[in-house]
């Protein structure tokens, strides 16, 4: 490292220190370098198979303005607990 680097925080210099492995390696002809024709031919977005199949439908649903704004007052996540307290409704109905 030089003096400038070790001068630098402990994170700063051990990014400084993996940067200039990475480019001596590229000089060396070791490690992977992305062609532009790799870079263009790439797809945008998640890779395939990278993410589970969506299980849940988008639907529309109409509240009381009461209602709704008691939800979402119990902040992030209200959605998944509105839908969790939907299926413990059916269970104790027998339906699910």
């Amino acid at each position: 490292m030089s003096d400038q680097t070790q001068a630098l925080d402990p994170d700063t210099a051990q990014l400084l220190a993996s940067l200039e492995r990475g480019l001596s390696q590229a000089a060396a002809g070791q490690g992977h370098t992305h062609t532009p024709e790799q870079i263009t031919a790439r797809k945008r977005g998640r890779p395939v198979g990278s993410t589970q199949a969506s299980t849940k439908e988008p639907v529309k649903l109409r509240l009381d303005a009461d209602v709704l704004a008691a939800l979402r007052a119990t902040g992030d996540g209200w959605q998944t607990r509105i839908n969790e307290m939907l299926r413990a409704s059916l269970r104790l109905a027998g339906k699910v």
